[in-house]
């Protein structure tokens, strides 16, 4: 996304959403969850949804 222009502010907005969704949340560790990446911690709440 570095110096990328975009044509209009819904493709600039997919572009970001899917970065965050490939990339960031699949990576980065997150002090407040324990260290672990929100992907871990999502598929951790869904888990237990299922359960109960």
């Amino acid at each position: 996304m570095h110096r990328v222009i975009y044509r209009t502010k819904d493709e600039a907005v997919r572009d970001i959403v899917r970065w965050i969704e490939l990339r960031y949340n699949q990576k980065r560790l997150h002090s407040s969850l324990g260290y672990r990446t929100p992907n871990e911690i999502e598929a951790e709440y869904r888990e237990s949804r299922q359960v109960a």
